[in-house]
């Protein structure tokens, strides 16, 4: 039984002979290795083609954004899997990444597509601030929360927001989508009663939708830039362990709500 449409498997990515790997149509010894950085490589792996130095740069300035922002909880299961099998650090990665979700790290992806639905509309002749309300409002009918935006810690703008606003502008990229970002937080005090502030999420596929990135693969952004984080504390937590301090914080931390039985707790 078939599912699916293809019945040959196909990839435009990579082949090799005995002799030469090729990589999007270009030799990886000859060409690639030792003549592009790995940002540079990354973008022609996904796309086909080389960026631009201003891609490259607004590329690189997210990777190195969205790499690290401490014991947050995908750094805390991976090195509390780490801990517990110090064996296996793919596994303990694995579980970083696997907690790349719509809550964190995932919401980039989310923004992007919200940008890019009114970019749609702007393109067709809605004025951008009429097109953001109009996208903004019905997300939230929707019953969808309005990624990119917010923060638990930084509760002004992210600083990281105007960094990478700043590398956008001094790499000459398109910037409409920036613009797009802005409409979009100037709609939330209306939308959501809440004046809710740009965050690094909603700066990911601003400056990156614009540096020509596609849209799908956004979540690979955070995904990557994490992984290098993740290998870092994985790395730390060799010399210098926590993770079974975080797992006992948490018991300490827990309250039993639960059913017990009759008579636990007292002395036999």
């Amino acid at each position: 039984m078939k599912i699916g449409k293809a019945t040959v498997p196909r990839t435009s990515i990579c082949t090799s002979d005995e002799h030469t790997i090729v990589v999007r149509g270009r030799d990886l010894s000859k060409e690639l290795i030792g003549k592009v950085s790995f940002v540079e490589h990354f973008f022609l792996l996904l796309t086909g083609k080389l960026p631009t130095a201003g891609e490259a740069a607004v590329l690189n300035a997210t990777l190195v954004a969205i790499a690290e922002h401490g014991l947050v909880p995908s750094v805390q299961a991976a090195r509390m899997t780490f801990a517990a099998a110090p064996d296996a650090m793919q596994g303990a990665v694995a579980a970083g990444i696997l907690g790349c979700g719509s809550v964190v790290l995932g919401s980039s992806e989310t923004a992007g597509r919200m940008y890019s639905e009114i970019d749609a509309q702007v393109q067709a002749g809605t004025a951008l601030e009429v097109a953001a309300l109009s996208v903004a409002k019905a997300w939230r009918a929707a019953g969808r929360s309005i990624p990119g935006y917010g923060h638990p810690l930084h509760k002004e703008r992210d600083e990281r927001v105007g960094a990478l606003f700043d590398v956008a502008r001094a790499a000459g990229t398109d910037l409409r989508f920036v613009a797009i970002a802005e409409a979009v937080e100037a709609t939330l005090p209306e939308v959501l009663k809440k004046d809710l502030k740009l965050n690094v999420s909603g700066a990911i596929p601003a400056v990156l939708l614009g540096a020509g990135f596609p849209v799908q693969a956004l979540k690979g952004v955070p995904i990557l830039a994490r992984t290098a984080g993740l290998i870092a504390h994985l790395y730390e937590e060799i010399g210098q362990p926590i993770g079974f301090a975080l797992s006992y914080q948490a018991t300490r931390e827990m309250e039993y709500d639960g059913l017990v039985p009759e008579g636990f707790g007292k002395p036999a």
